[in-house]
């Protein structure tokens, strides 16, 4: 791969990644609730689900999913219901201030796997990555696999790059909205109803 088609590839990336979507909207969410350190280890969570479906796709993975409708369906049900299940944890929570829980390591943990979770349950991810690499590796190439994969890779850093510093912005805000109490309960409210728009618009939206 020459510098242009890399250059082409992260400009494209770039532009996708910072387009309102259910992963980046996540990290907002959990940031503004829980701080830049939540949002951050919700990155992770979210990246280490980005490998994954990186990986389905060099491999073959994302196209059996395209093809079987039966299981598209239930991995795209599947992550609705868990977004769903977090915005109902959201409202029953409405009355307290949001914080994270008493152990930090364990709150951390916990978000990591949220992002987990939410991104390996979205198979649109798989399905992007399927139609977007192959665009992009060179006519004749040699090793299809291996340009797709590092292709994704690129992907990866600059969308580890960019949900951090999401993270960082809407942690400070965050950090301001706390100070105020009762927009801190009310917090609960805005992050339960913004789960709920996520896990709709992939529980209805098409391939």
């Amino acid at each position: 791969m020459d510098l242009v088609m890399i250059l082409s590839f992260l400009g494209a990336a770039v532009v996708l990644t910072v387009m309102p979507g259910p992963d980046n909207l996540f990290t907002l969410a959990q940031s503004i609730a829980n701080g830049k350190r939540a949002g951050i280890w919700t990155t992770l969570g979210l990246c280490t689900g980005l490998l994954v479906h990186i990986a389905a796709a060099v491999i073959g993975l994302s196209a059996l999913i395209y093809q079987s409708a039966f299981a598209f369906s239930i991995v795209k049900y599947a992550g609705a219901a868990y977004l769903l299940y977090l915005a109902y944890q959201s409202f029953r929570a409405r009355d307290t201030s949001l914080a994270l829980e008493s152990e930090p390591a364990l709150a951390y943990r916990s978000l990591y796997k949220k992002g987990l979770i939410m991104n390996l349950l979205n198979p649109k991810v798989s399905l992007f990555f399927l139609a977007l690499l192959p665009q992009f590796v060179p006519v004749g190439s040699g090793n299809v696999h291996l340009h797709m994969l590092a292709l994704g890779l690129v992907f990866l850093i600059q969308a580890f790059v960019i949900f951090s510093l999401i993270s960082l912005f809407a942690g400070n805000v965050g950090t301001l909205l706390r100070k105020n109490p009762s927009l801190s309960r009310r917090m609960n409210l805005m992050q339960g109803g913004l789960f709920t728009l996520i896990g709709l618009r992939l529980a209805f939206g098409g391939k």
